[in-house]
C-alpha cells in the first residue's frame, strides 16, 4: 500500500537573526520549540489528520511558548497591553476566520477557527471578537498571562527611544514577530494559519497583514498555501501571500519561482523585509526570506525534516 504524501511547514518570525548575536542556551530553546510544534503537526497528518487541524494545532504551540511574539509572547503596545491579531484559511472551499486586537484570548488562532466555522463573518475585531468568544464559552484569561519581562523591557525601550519597534531587543535590530503554519494533508488539502502580537509600542488599534486573507494568510487548493511574517504594512500594500497564488495560477510559475518573485522582487521594491513558508498542492514546501534569518522548520511523509534559524 502507498501511503499518501502529507508536508507541514512552520514560521516563528523573520528577521535580523544573527548566529554570532545568539547564545547556544537560547538558540537550543527556539529549535525545540520549533520541533515541537513540527512533531504537533506531523502527528496530526500522520494519522489522516486534515490540514486545518494540524496548522490550528500548531500555532497553538507557538502560541503557548513565550519565545515568540504571538500568544504568550505577545509583544505590549504603547499602553503596556497585549492586542492580538490571528486568521485561518481552507484551501478546499476558501473558508477563512481572523480575528484582531483581543486582548484576553489565550488562543488567537482558535478564536479564528470559530469565527470560520460559526459565525458568517471572516474578520472580528477587539472588543466584538471577544464577545462572540465569550458568547461561545471560550476561555477567558487574565491580560496578566501574556506577561514577560523580555516584552516589559521591549517596550521601554521603545518608549525611551520614542519609537514603534518589530519586536526587537536593540535599535539595531529588525525581528518581525509572528507565527504560521501551513500544511498539505493526505486528501490533497491545503490550509495556512498565522498569529501574532503585533508591533512592540504600537499605537491606535494598529493591525498588521496577519489577520487578513490574502495579505499575512493565504489558503487555495488550486494553488498554494502561504503564511508570512515581516513589515505588515507592506505586505497588505503588494497582497503578498496572494500574489503567491496568482503568479503561480495566472502566470504558471512553480512554487519556489511565484515565492522567490514575491520576496526577492515585489517586496523589496517597496522596502519590504521578511518571508514566507509555503506548500503547494503537490506538497512541495518552500521557506523563503530576503532577511538574515527566520525561524522555520518543515517535515514531509517521505522523511524529510528541518529545523533552521539562520540564513544558509
Amino acid at each position: 500500500m502507498v501511503m499518501k504524501k502529507y508536508s507541514l511547514a512552520l514560521h516563528g518570525g523573520a528577521g535580523t537573526i544573527l548566529k554570532n548575536q545568539m547564545n547556544p542556551d537560547l538558540e537550543e530553546q527556539y529549535k525545540k520549540a520549533l520541533n515541537e510544534a513540527l512533531k504537533c503537526g506531523m502527528d496530526i497528518l500522520d494519522k489522516g489528520g486534515s490540514a486545518l487541524h494540524a496548522v490550528e494545532e500548531v500555532v497553538v504551540t507557538l502560541e503557548d511558548c513565550p519565545l515568540f511574539n504571538a500568544g504568550k509572547g505577545s509583544v505590549f503596545t504603547h499602553e503596556g497591553h497585549h492586542e492580538m491579531d490571528a486568521a485561518i484559511m481552507s484551501g478546499t472551499d476558501l473558508n477563512a476566520g481572523a480575528v484582531c486586537l483581543v486582548r484576553r484570548i489565550k488562543n488567537p488562532v482558535r478564536l479564528a477557527k470559530l469565527v470560520m466555522d460559526s459565525s458568517p463573518h471572516v474578520l472580528l475585531a477587539g472588543s466584538g471578537a471577544e464577545a462572540f468568544a465569550r458568547s461561545h464559552g471560550m476561555e477567558w484569561i487574565d491580560e496578566k498571562y501574556f506577561y514577560t519581562e523580555q516584552r516589559f523591557k521591549q517596550l521601554q525601550n521603545a518608549l525611551e527611544e520614542n519609537k514603534i519597534s518589530l519586536d526587537h531587543d536593540h535599535s539595531s535590530e529588525r525581528k518581525f514577530g509572528t507565527v504560521g503554519a501551513v500544511a498539505f494533508d493526505t486528501q490533497g488539502q491545503l490550509a495556512a494559519a498565522t498569529s501574532t502580537g503585533g508591533m512592540t509600542n504600537k499605537r491606535w488599534g494598529r493591525i498588521g497583514d496577519s489577520p487578513i486573507p490574502g495579505a499575512g494568510t493565504y489558503a487555495n487548493n488550486e494553488s498554494c498555501a502561504v503564511s508570512c511574517t515581516g513589515t505588515g504594512e507592506l505586505f497588505m500594500r503588494s497582497v503578498a501571500a496572494f500574489q503567491v497564488h496568482a503568479l503561480m495560477k495566472y502566470a504558471g510559475l512553480n512554487l519556489f519561482e511565484a515565492c522567490f518573485k514575491v520576496v526577492h522582487e515585489i517586496l523589496p521594491s517597496i522596502e519590504g523585509d521578511g518571508g514566507l513558508i509555503a506548500i503547494d498542492n503537490k506538497g512541495e514546501i518552500c521557506l523563503d526570506f530576503n532577511t538574515e534569518g527566520m525561524y522555520r522548520a518543515f517535515g514531509n511523509s517521505d522523511g524529510s525534516i528541518g529545523i533552521e534559524i539562520y540564513q544558509r
